[in-house]
């Protein structure tokens, strides 16, 4: 199989461990010792941005207290079950550092503390997701999981990422593909 780095992973609607129903993934690396990715649409309901920043003391609690709204108030994503207390920020391109990752097409990926605090207290990308937690697969166990069903290949889009709202992502990655939650089979089809 092809890697299918910067390409989302949709979970089929009958998915049966419950801690990926409803997800889209997207993959941020993936080669021949596994794969991993970040949930980019179940939010951490009890989190907030600020919340982090203040837990981490990156700032002057002052400072933190001075932000915006529109940055205090930042969701945190539930980014998978691994590694829950790890960060990582999936970000636009004007913002990277000697640790960023490129993902896909203008999207990188940094997990150091430098971006949260570029997050808080600037300069800020213009685009940014921040998740606690990854998802991973051993060698083949995600080949084996797309077999059986389970995962929905979808192309990378910037913008599912970063301007359709987190409570749409998981429709809008189906109507990528031209289908809904209706059409879906959950049989497997083998040629």
């Amino acid at each position: 199989m092809n890697s299918l780095e910067g390409q989302f992973l949709v979970a089929m609607p009958d998915m049966e461990d419950e801690r990926f129903a409803e997800s889209v993934i997207l993959i941020v690396g993936h080669g021949t010792e596994g794969a991993m990715g970040l949930v980019v649409n179940h939010e951490l309901a009890n989190l907030r941005f600020a919340d982090v920043i203040d837990e981490l003391d990156l700032g002057d609690p002052d400072a933190v207290i001075r932000l915006p709204d529109s940055i205090r108030q930042g969701v945190v994503m539930r980014g998978g079950p691994v590694e829950k207390g790890r960060g990582f920020v999936l970000h636009s391109a004007d913002y990277t550092s000697g640790n960023s990752y490129k993902v896909g097409d203008g999207v990188y990926l940094t997990a150091t503390l430098d971006i949260l605090k570029a997050m808080a207290f600037g300069p800020r990308p213009k685009a940014s997701l921040f998740a606690l937690g990854c998802c991973g697969w051993g060698a083949g166990q995600l080949e084996d999981e797309i077999r059986e069903n389970g995962w929905l290949t979808v192309p990378f889009s910037r913008d599912l990422v970063f301007e359709t709202p987190v409570e749409e992502r998981y429709k809008a990655a189906l109507a990528s593909l031209h289908i809904t939650r209706a059409t879906l089979s959950s049989e497997a089809g083998h040629a």
